[in-house]
């Protein structure tokens, strides 16, 4: 396994140059736009901090769900908190992981979810926990933090990141093309006021369809009053997306 300059493995950030970050082309003007103002110039510069101390930051590729999901293809945007901590799980996509790290406990749940709700049979589960597969069908599963050290959950917070990802909810919330947007959990559920903003703005343009529950993790999956287990989520997204004639998703 080959190290970079600063010594990280290849699970890990290697430059803060964010033009070695590759985004879809409709995406470029949204992510340019951001780090040449102030905030993103300010969140850089504390990435190569980290970087020059030996921190180990994840995951390499941090706008790696504007890369894999265009914005004109967007249908379902998943809203998430942070990255996963622990090297080689983060892959620049909410919730997923790459082949051959084991799924995370909420992922498990939401593959559980998934099963009940009659779109996976138990004899034929996903494999591992790689959603590559989502995001190439139009599911935009995004953080609102895109980067976190090593072992350090919301090490990154605050660091300007919600200003990009904010600005990302924003331009699928204004199209007039129908999307369902997925808040599990408080911290997701407040980016409503983003959504219902641009609804409000874009009457009757706006398409946006929003579906919320308690986040998927084991400490709030089964809790009132919005429990994720039982909510039949994948069942209600392509329900959503069916009533504006819109292709559903293949979970």
């Amino acid at each position: 396994m080959t190290a970079d300059l600063f010594g990280n493995a290849p699970y890990c950030l290697s430059s803060t140059d964010w033009r070695q970050w590759p985004v879809h082309s409709s995406w470029h003007a949204v992510v340019s736009s951001f780090f040449t103002q102030d905030v993103g110039q300010r969140l850089l510069a504390l990435l190569q901090q980290d970087l020059v101390v030996g921190q180990h930051v994840y995951p390499p590729q941090p706008l790696r769900s504007l890369l894999l999901t265009p914005l004109d293809a967007v249908r379902v945007l998943v809203v998430g908190q942070d990255p996963y901590h622990q090297a080689g799980q983060a892959n620049g996509l909410a919730f997923s992981v790459s082949p051959g790290i084991k799924v995370p406990p909420s992922l498990r749940n939401m593959y559980k979810e998934l099963h009940a709700d009659g779109h996976a049979a138990p004899a034929a589960p996903r494999l591992g926990g790689s959603l590559d597969d989502w995001a190439e069908q139009g599911v935009l599963l995004l953080n609102t933090c895109l980067t976190v050290r090593d072992s350090e959950p919301a090490s990154h917070a605050s660091w300007g990141w919600e200003v990009l990802t904010d600005r990302i909810i924003v331009e699928v919330a204004q199209r007039s093309s129908p999307c369902v947007f997925v808040l599990w959990g408080v911290h997701a559920q407040s980016k409503q006021v983003l959504i219902h903003a641009q609804q409000e703005m874009n009457q009757p343009r706006s398409q946006a369809m929003v579906l919320t529950s308690n986040h998927p993790s084991p400490l709030s999956a089964s809790r009132g009053p919005s429990p994720f287990l039982g909510s039949r989520v994948f069942s209600r997204i392509n329900e959503a997306l069916a009533s504006t004639k819109t292709q559903p998703i293949k979970w």
